[in-house]
């Protein structure tokens, strides 16, 4: 680099007029304009922190029909089956365009919340077996939160 070009400039001129913070600020509008986060990433970053349980256990998916099951030659549009597990607890899911049908494996009486969204759906009651249905279908990022007794689990996210 050829110090020439910085003869006879006071180096101490340098920090009093640079403003850093008024070059971050520009740097910051530069990026949103030419580069702006995808408004739809920006919803399901803050759907997902407003759904966050630091309480609750994690039920890991163990089974999904798109990425596990053998395809069957002429089904059209078969359900999506899930299962998830965390612990002795297991949930299976079904999940097709009329809505989810699921169980709670062992059968025990869990309030359920579909979360696809800032604001859950309508709590779901399992029955005597454990079976629960929810008659709308999840669109987009979806996950189930389960309530058995003092117990919180929350399902992997997915999308529908």
């Amino acid at each position: 680099m050829n110090d020439d070009v910085f003869d006879g400039v006071d180096e101490d001129a340098w920090d009093d007029g640079f403003d850093c913070d008024r070059l971050e600020e520009e740097l910051r509008e530069a990026a949103a304009i030419l580069d702006p986060v995808p408004a739809e990433l920006c919803r399901i970053a803050v759907e997902a922190y407003a759904l966050h349980d630091l309480d609750a256990r994690i039920a890991e998916l163990t089974f999904d029909s798109l990425v596990d099951a053998i395809p069957v030659r002429g089904a059209m549009d078969p359900p999506r089956m899930l299962t998830f597990r965390t612990g002795e607890l297991t949930v299976d899911v079904e999940v097709t365009s009329e809505g989810l049908l699921g169980q709670v494996l062992p059968p025990q009486a869990a309030r359920i919340e579909v979360l696809n969204g800032p604001q859950p759906t309508a709590p779901l009651t399992t029955d005597d077996l454990g079976r629960f249905a929810c008659d709308a279908p999840p669109a987009g990022p979806f996950a189930l939160r389960l309530r058995t007794g003092g117990e919180v689990v929350v399902t992997e996210w997915l999308r529908a």
